[in-house]
Parts: structure tokens; C-alpha cells; sequence
């Protein structure tokens, strides 16, 4: 079996203010927890996290890593709707490198034909399969900011 190409989830806490925090808080929303998306990952946003992780049976640490990840993460694919599509399009506008080629993807929680382009590329990019649909893997792809190089 081949090395994973993927590298591992993130390890996010309570002080962080950088990439990927507002996808976090996005996937949060998506789990019916209340918490603005500010890209700050302040009380408010810990406390989410420990009612998730409570919720998921997981040690409510309030750390997101390796176990907490994988049972926050949403399959969205074309069609999708909602906070879990907001995630995908927050990665998509920091990572966005068109050098204001074509119309921008905008964070509206629809996943349409521009955020189904920006996955597949990104898929293919990364050396995963390019289905358009964003899994665990490529959700941990997306996370972990495989394109921050």
C-alpha cells in the first residue's frame, strides 16, 4: 500500500486565531452548535467543542486533532447546502490563488459548479481521487492546509 500522501489533521485549541479555525467553527455550526464565525478560537468556541466532543463520546478536552476531526467533518458534494459547504468555501477564499482570473467562489453555503471545479482541481492537486466530493480524506486534506506551502 502506498504512503499516505495526505498529511495528518490539525491540532486546534483555545488561542488560536489562524487557519483553519473559521472552517472549524463553520463545521460547528453545521453540528448545531452555536458559535460566530470569527476565526477565533476563543471561549465561546472551546465550549463548542466540548459539547461536541461530549455529544460524539470523545474526551471533551476542547482540543480538535486527530480524533475530534473525523467525527466533525460532513461529506458535502455538489448540491449540498449549509455551514459544512462554508467550510469548504472558507478554504477555497484563503487558499484562492486565481490572481483575480474568473469570478471568485463566494462563501454562500451552496456548493455549486465553482466549488465543485476549485475540489476537483484541489483533489487532483493533492494526488487523491477527484470525485468532487469532500470526505474525510479530503477533508483532511483541505485542513490540514496542504496548499499553504
Amino acid at each position: 500500500m502506498p504512503p499516505d500522501p495526505i498529511q495528518p489533521w490539525p491540532v486546534v485549541r483555545r488561542g488560536d486565531a489562524v487557519f483553519p479555525v473559521r472552517t472549524l467553527q463553520h463545521l460547528l455550526r453545521s453540528r448545531h452548535r452555536i458559535v460566530v464565525v470569527d476565526g477565533v478560537f476563543g471561549p465561546a468556541t472551546e465550549a463548542a467543542v466540548k459539547s461536541f466532543q461530549r455529544s460524539a463520546g470523545l474526551v471533551d478536552d476542547g482540543v480538535v486533532g486527530p480524533s475530534t476531526w473525523p467525527k466533525l467533518v460532513r461529506q458535502v458534494k455538489r448540491g449540498s447546502r449549509g455551514s459544512a459547504v462554508k467550510g469548504v468555501q472558507e478554504v477555497i477564499t484563503f487558499h484562492d490563488q486565481s490572481d483575480g482570473e474568473g469570478p471568485p467562489v463566494v462563501i454562500d453555503g451552496v456548493f455549486g459548479p465553482r466549488t465543485d471545479a476549485w475540489v476537483r482541481g484541489f483533489q487532483t492537486a493533492v494526488g487523491i481521487r477527484s470525485d468532487g466530493v469532500v470526505g474525510p480524506l479530503t477533508w483532511r486534506a483541505l485542513v490540514s492546509g496542504m496548499l499553504s506551502g
